[in-house]
């Protein structure tokens, strides 16, 4: 970690000395083009000294020069630059020192340094670099978060690896995870509240679910900074705010502490003699009910919120992959190597979507309050609903409230959390599997949401 921290004292104190002995100078300086035409001049070689010839050398190789350091990072990088970089090394740091969501938090942080790597730009040069420029290999990468393609496929390898039996045993769990939903509305309606347009304050609201892939999906298609939603007096268009990168960063940080954020809140909403709540074991489920499950959810979801097909679609076959016991090749590749590559393209395209002089802005600091405020909800939100369901449930079928923060879709990190905390409680006292029951709900719940958020805002 010194070394780390002396290298990015190094490179800002180099930016630093950049600032001071060469200020800023236009994007296009009059030495900057080399192939300009009226910048050759004709001489007449016999005319020539090997004086004139040396000075003239000397003059091509300090424009050269010249040239060269304008091209560096060091000459364009800017003090956002700076922060975003350290932002990437810091989700690099937790993710390595305290196993953060490594899986997803490598690749942004990766994708956040790429992103923020400075380099010569000028309106009417396009270097091929940026993922906002077109032609680029991150543009192109980044076309499947802007279309929405990546997400329905990180859903494919979920279902793919998801066991489904906790919920089908014990289905009254599953308005665990529907209450747990109630976090994206609230913060649905305060992000209107703060001036946000309808369609952005929708994108900022799901981040309540804990659901990195549809924060993403809905995003995409709510907040893409394309979209028109208006005209000014003059007749310009008004286009909506780009919000994908601070809403996939808001949504992936919070799920990466979801073992630090949840806990106060559980404890805060239940007393010891909850917390030691033993619930009976879920029974045995055969496998025609795993089977029919994700027909059935499919068709059920489907036409409740048929904006959410191309999520829940994809979670349901990769589940019916797993179940139907024909299709083990299909299922073991779409849980392994296939999420794997499209977690990695998906985390470093949203990285690199946070260039400094888009993330760094007021919009995004009211997201990520707005965000955790969504996920501090939708966890209390479970918890209280659980504590309402005991009140009309005998004894000895009575709920654990701790499973009721697991209704917010971080798979399984909330179920964890559960299953920790009700052994510090009970060493005895294993709450995992009941607790899967509202987390894979969660999944759903939070896709039908953004589902219904599309049908009212798209």
């Amino acid at each position: 970690m010194r070394k780390v921290l002396t290298i990015f004292g190094a490179l800002f104190l180099i930016v630093l000395v950049r600032c001071t002995c060469f200020p800023a100078t236009p994007a296009v300086a009059d030495d900057a083009l080399p192939h300009a035409p009226d910048q050759v001049e004709v001489m007449d070689p016999a005319g020539q000294s090997p004086e004139d010839d040396s000075n003239e050398v000397l003059e091509v190789a300090g424009r050269g020069i010249r040239q060269f350091f304008r091209y560096t990072g060091f000459r364009n990088a800017t003090p956002g630059h700076l922060v975003m970089i350290a932002v990437g090394l810091v989700f690099i740091f937790l993710a390595i020192r305290f196993d953060y969501e490594p899986l997803l938090l490598i690749p942004i942080g990766t994708g956040i340094i790429f992103g923020n790597i400075p380099f010569f730009q000028a309106e009417d040069l396009n270097m091929q670099i940026g993922i906002y420029q077109e032609g680029s290999v991150l543009n192109y990468l980044y076309f499947g978060v802007l279309k929405g393609v990546y997400p329905p496929l990180i859903f494919l390898g979920i279902g793919a690896m998801t066991d489904f039996s906790s919920l089908i045993s014990k289905p009254r769990l599953m308005l665990l995870g529907a209450a747990a939903q109630v976090g994206i509305f609230l913060t649905f309606l305060g992000a209107l509240a703060l001036g946000f347009h309808a369609r952005e304050a929708g994108a900022i609201g799901i981040i309540g679910g804990a659901d990195g892939p549809t924060a993403i999906f809905i995003s995409a298609r709510l907040a893409n900074g394309i979209d028109i939603i208006g005209h000014t007096l003059s007749g310009d268009p008004i286009r909506v705010k780009n919000l994908i990168g601070p809403i996939a960063i808001a949504a992936y940080s919070y799920m990466a502490l979801v073992p630090v954020i949840q806990p106060p809140i559980m404890r805060l909403l239940t007393t010891k003699k909850e917390r030691l709540i033993r619930m009976s074991p879920p029974r045995a489920v055969s496998k025609t009910e795993k089977i029919l499950f994700p027909l059935a959810g499919l068709l059920v979801t489907a036409f409740i919120s048929p904006n959410s097909l191309p999520l829940l679609g994809m979670l349901f076959f990769g589940n019916l992959l797993k179940e139907s016991g024909v299709t083990k090749r299909l299922a073991d590749t779409a849980r392994t190597s296939f999420i794997d590559i499209v977690t990695i393209l998906l985390g470093l395209t949203v990285g690199a979507s946070t260039q400094a002089d888009r993330f760094l802005t007021t919009d995004s600091m009211l997201i990520f309050a707005l965000g955790a405020v969504s996920f501090m909800v939708a966890t209390a939100g479970g918890v209280i609903f659980a504590k309402v369901m005991n009140l009309f449930l005998r004894e000895g079928n009575k709920l654990n409230p701790l499973i009721g923060a697991a209704g917010v879709s971080a798979v399984p990190d909330s179920a964890r959390v559960v299953q920790n905390m009700g052994l510090r409680e009970d060493p005895t006292n294993h709450l995992l599997m009941h607790a899967m029951a509202p987390n894979v709900s969660g999944v759903i719940g939070s896709a039908v949401a953004a589902g219904i958020l599309l049908s009212f805002l798209y």
